[in-house]
């Protein structure tokens, strides 16, 4: 039997073409939720894109018929705008406030009532992203649903870009005396490209080797980078072992990192930058940036030139860099900047419609962009650059997006089967004890 889903206006800001994920069932929108994409569609950001572009696709089917009779889609489903439905009266001893979010479950509820009169009547569904909106739904005895279409996973399956197999020492030790091995002495199952293996005893000494996966997914091959250290970071893990492979190989023009704060993402990443761009000349420029989301509330607006106004947002950046290059006093770091020139720290408000060439480009923060920007700054890279994504997708701040729809999560996953990609996730956190401690407990 077919279902009615009615969609709350997050819903339609996070994917405005979530009305053609409902299969062959019946979507209405409720007259609210318009009013509210209205007021949206000013923002100049992600949101106020998404609120017009959900306006013109709904003005698209006027051309099909009344908006509030039901509009078929190309899925086979139908659409309708809801304007019969508002009465406040099953609700009105419950949720006393007429607010935006009561006077959609009340679209919800009334439309379920008039379905159950029915001897065919439809099953009525609330879409929601809002948590607080599917508890009320559940109070009033309405059936809702967190909007999962836009995610990028079902689970929590995310790839880590590493494995850890138990195999036999023999097998190790031929490892280490060739250089590379074949993957199905040492695994059943297929493998990404670039994907890291850590071999370790499966009769429990000591022995354990690490190993990527060449491009043909066929053999297992030792790193090719072994640096002591790179601009005085030392790699203390097998995780950030791995991240060195993949930040200084030429021929992965795109990395991602995840991991929890203080897991080393960002200052790996910088040495990697500076040790390429710097020392061995194989970038023009050090170009890192991130998106400018506050946590917790806002400061407004900053007085002083472009500079000034972005150095709050960059300041973690520039606090990495003054441990690369080993700052004693206040005003020296911009002096060295200055003197370099080839290192621009930047807000990705200003990245669209750049092209980039021949630079290496470090997005942090990366968690808090949606699809739609990981994607406008991916087809701003240009010919010989390089570009690594990197943040938390457990701790995000944009009020949209989860662990599983983000951008990061996103490139992750669409990339892994990619050659040209390479991916790891960071485990431990070297940043402190108490850092760490803080990441597991809070």
């Amino acid at each position: 039997m077919s279902k009615i889903y009615v969609l709350d206006t997050n819903v339609l800001l996070q994917d405005p073409h979530s009305i053609f994920s409902f299969e062959e069932n019946e979507v209405v929108i409720p007259a609210v939720v318009l009013e509210e994409v209205d007021s949206k569609k000013r923002y100049m950001d992600e949101i106020g894109r998404n609120a017009r572009h959900v306006s013109r696709l709904i003005d698209s089917f006027r051309g099909n018929g009344k908006l509030h009779e039901r509009i078929p889609l190309e899925n086979g489903g139908s659409l309708r705008i809801e304007l019969n439905h508002r009465s406040f009266q099953q609700l009105q001893d419950i949720f006393i406030e007429k607010t935006n979010d009561n006077r959609i479950l009340a679209v919800a509820k009334n439309l379920s009532l008039e379905e159950e009169t029915k001897e065919d009547g439809k099953t009525v569904i609330l879409v929601s992203k809002d948590a607080l909106v599917r508890v009320k739904a559940d109070a009033i005895g309405l059936l809702s649903e967190d909007y999962l279409s836009d995610r990028v996973i079902e689970n929590d399956h995310v790839y880590t870009g590493f494995l850890e197999v138990y195999t036999a020492k023999e097998t190790i030790d031929r490892y280490y005396e060739k250089g590379e091995i074949q993957a199905s002495e040492i695994v059943t199952f297929p493998l990404f490209p670039n994907q890291f293996l850590v071999m370790k005893d499966a009769l429990g000494s000591s022995a354990s080797a690490i190993g990527i996966v060449d491009k043909s997914r066929k053999k297992l091959k030792k790193l090719i980078f072994d640096y002591d250290h790179i601009w005085g970071i030392k790699p203390r893990n097998v995780q950030q072992t791995a991240a060195f492979e993949l930040l200084l190989r030429k021929d992965l023009p795109l990395v991602t990192l995840t991991g929890k704060a203080g897991t080393g993402k960002t200052l790996l990443a910088l040495a990697s930058g500076l040790l390429q761009t710097e020392d061995h000349g194989a970038y023009k420029k050090l170009l890192v940036a991130r998106p400018i989301v506050p946590v917790g509330k806002d400061i407004g607006f900053l007085p002083g030139e472009k500079e000034e106004k972005l150095r709050p947002w960059m300041q973690p950046i520039y606090d990495n860099l003054e441990y690369l290059f080993n700052v004693k006093k206040p005003g020296e770091l911009d002096a060295i900047l200055a003197g370099m020139g080839s290192i621009e720290v930047e807000a990705l408000t200003y990245i669209r419609g750049r092209s980039i060439p021949d630079q290496y480009i470090i997005i942090d923060e990366a968690q808090n962009l949606t699809k739609h920007e990981v994607k406008t700054i991916l087809t701003r890279v240009g010919e010989g650059s390089k570009i690594v994504l990197m943040g938390d997708p457990e701790q995000i701040d944009h009020p949209y997006l989860d662990a599983y729809n983000n951008g990061l999560t996103y490139v992750v996953e669409r990339f892994k089967d990619q050659m040209i990609a390479g991916h790891v996730k960071l485990i431990k956190g070297e940043r402190s004890g108490l850092a760490q401690l803080a990441a597991d407990l809070l």
